[in-house]
Parts: structure tokens; C-alpha cells; sequence
């Protein structure tokens, strides 16, 4: 069986509860992945879960016009995009809706995923790249939202300013989880709170959780996160400028990660703060200031920083078949 297809439940954290049959592979008990998963790690998990569109219709889609209309709207419904997608503008995503792709080849490119006003939102298994005039995926004023499994990209090969984010979560958005991503080849990658004026409106919010991710070639925003709560455990970064960047009053849990050829791992500005356990930082240097966040309200597993690399790079990204 193909290990691409399968997901270690200690590290993807996939219900216990499912039927699917499960087999061993390297070692570890691990269980296929099915279009109704959801998850159970992460903030994702709280405030009633994550479901999307679990109950729902179930329709593939192979092109633009079929995309935008499968994911539009409020009724639970799961949307399988079977191939590669190419378009400009943003496309709506609806409250209760799970897009899954169904292989790799579920590439969307030159387009936007605004998850906006919405809640309860899957998004599995997608390559999103070269999106300009918007981020890759914006979540704004969104809760409960799951980003699974995904590839987001551009390139190095313009200005900073030439694409916007791969992943901003701005706007309190809450009970967000950043899961087993590839996200990759890009100045300015994922941004939580757009900017230092809105505390107003996102402080009490912006509760993420990025884990199982592998950033690489990334200059910085990996992430940056402003006012809100985040925890961020057992990702690999590579060759990442400006790494965690804790900023106006965030307070940051980061556990069990590894830097290799970076620069900046971890940092505070303008009063961001940080607690950080069991990572390894290589060269790269870590100063942000000691913060207070210790736990988080769910249940979660770790690996240690020595065996991250094996569990995130090869895994990570657009790697699972339905």
C-alpha cells in the first residue's frame, strides 16, 4: 500500500472513531484518509469543531466555472477538484463546505480562496501557486477552519511586493489549524492580524495552530502573528530568513520544531512574546520574549525535534489519494 495515501494518526491527528481499515506502515499504525475526516488536534478543535461539509453532497469538479459554483453558498457539501484549475480573481468559499483535491494533481493556480464571514470550513490535499493581486488563501473574520495537507507557493524570482501571502488569517479569524503543509518559495508567507491598528477588532481572536509543516525557502512571515494565541509544534523549517515573528502583545507556544540553514527562528516585536520547549534552532537565533501561554485547551501529540524531519518532510503537502 502507498504510503502517500495514509496518514500516521500520532502525528496527522485523524478520529480514532472511523471505520477505515488500518494497516502498519515503518513502524506506526496508520489509517487511509477519507473525504470526511476532520480534525482532532489544533484550534480547529474547539469551539464546537471542524466538520465541513460532513453530511453533505458530494461533487467533483474539473474546471473554473464548476469550482466556484460547487464551493459557493451555506450548505454542508464536500467539493473533490480532480485536476488542475487555472483562473485570476478570488473565489467565495461558503460556511460548511469541505474542498478536498483528490490527488496531486488538484493544483489551483492564479486564484484566491477567500474563506470570508463564513465558519466551519475544510480545505485538504490542494496546491494553490502564483496567485497575484491576493493571497493563496485568505481567511478573514472565519472560525473554525482546517487547511490540511496543502501546497502553497510562488516564487523568489520577483520583488517582495510582487505576490502577496500564501496564508493570512486576519480580521479575527479564530479556531484555525494549519496542518501537514508544504509551504514553500515565497517572500512573504502567512500572515495572523493584518496590521498593527487593528487590535480592536482581533485581540480575543486569531487563535491558530500550525503543526506538521514544512516551510521552505521562505523569507520571512513563517509566521507572524499579532494579538492572538498561537501554538506552533513539530514543523520543519529550511532555509527561512524570518521565521516566528511574535509581535503586538501575541503570546506564542512553540514546541519540538528544527531550524536548518535559517537565520531568525523565533523573534519579538513590538512587545510579542513567546515560550518555546524542546526545538532545535541550529544557527539560526531565537530571542522573542518570554511569554506566558504554557498550554493550550486540547489534545495534541509530539514528536521530538529529532525525529521531525522524518515525519513532516516526504509527508507534508499534497501527498494523500482519495
Amino acid at each position: 500500500m502507498r504510503f502517500s495515501s495514509l496518514l500516521p494518526l500520532t502525528i496527522a491527528g485523524f478520529a480514532l472513531a472511523s471505520p477505515t481499515p488500518t494497516v502498519e506502515e515503518r513502524g506506526v499504525i496508520v489509517k487511509r484518509a477519507t473525504i470526511t475526516d476532520g480534525p482532532t488536534a489544533g484550534y480547529a478543535t474547539q469551539n464546537g469543531g471542524t466538520t465541513g461539509g460532513k453530511g453533505g453532497s458530494t461533487t467533483t469538479v474539473s474546471t473554473f466555472a464548476q469550482f466556484t459554483a460547487a464551493v459557493s453558498g451555506d450548505t454542508a457539501k464536500i467539493v473533490v477538484v480532480s485536476g488542475a484549475i487555472s483562473s485570476t480573481g478570488s473565489v467565495k468559499v461558503g460556511s460548511n463546505t469541505s474542498i478536498i483535491g483528490k490527488s496531486s494533481a488538484a493544483v489551483l493556480t492564479g486564484f484566491t480562496l477567500t474563506v470570508k464571514n463564513v465558519k466551519n470550513v475544510i480545505i485538504r490535499n490542494i496546491a494553490v501557486k502564483k496567485v497575484i493581486g491576493g493571497d493563496a488563501i485568505a481567511v478573514q473574520v472565519a472560525q473554525n477552519v482546517w487547511l490540511d495537507h496543502l501546497d502553497l507557493s510562488s516564487d523568489q524570482d520577483h520583488d517582495k511586493d510582487y505576490y502577496d501571502g500564501l496564508l493570512d488569517l486576519t480580521h479575527a479569524a479564530d479556531f484555525v489549524t494549519v496542518s501537514n503543509s508544504y509551504i514553500h518559495d515565497h517572500w512573504k508567507a502567512s500572515l495572523v492580524g493584518h496590521s498593527d491598528s487593528n487590535s480592536a477588532e482581533d485581540t480575543g481572536h486569531l487563535r491558530v495552530t500550525y503543526f506538521n509543516n514544512y516551510w521552505k525557502n521562505i523569507n520571512s512571515r513563517a509566521p507572524s502573528l499579532r494579538f492572538g494565541t498561537g501554538h506552533i509544534y513539530n514543523s520543519y523549517f529550511e532555509a527561512v530568513n524570518d521565521g516566528i515573528n511574535t509581535r503586538d502583545g501575541a503570546q506564542v507556544l512553540v514546541e519540538n520544531n528544527v531550524f536548518v540553514s535559517s537565520k531568525k527562528a523565533l523573534y519579538s516585536t513590538d512587545a510579542g512574546y513567546a515560550v518555546e520547549s524542546g526545538n532545535d534552532f541550529g544557527d539560526a537565533t531565537h530571542d522573542a520574549l518570554t511569554g506566558t501561554l504554557t498550554s493550550v485547551p486540547y489534545s495534541y501529540s509530539k514528536v521530538a525535534a529529532s525525529a521531525v524531519k522524518a515525519a513532516v518532510v516526504g509527508t507534508a503537502g499534497t501527498t494523500l489519494s482519495f
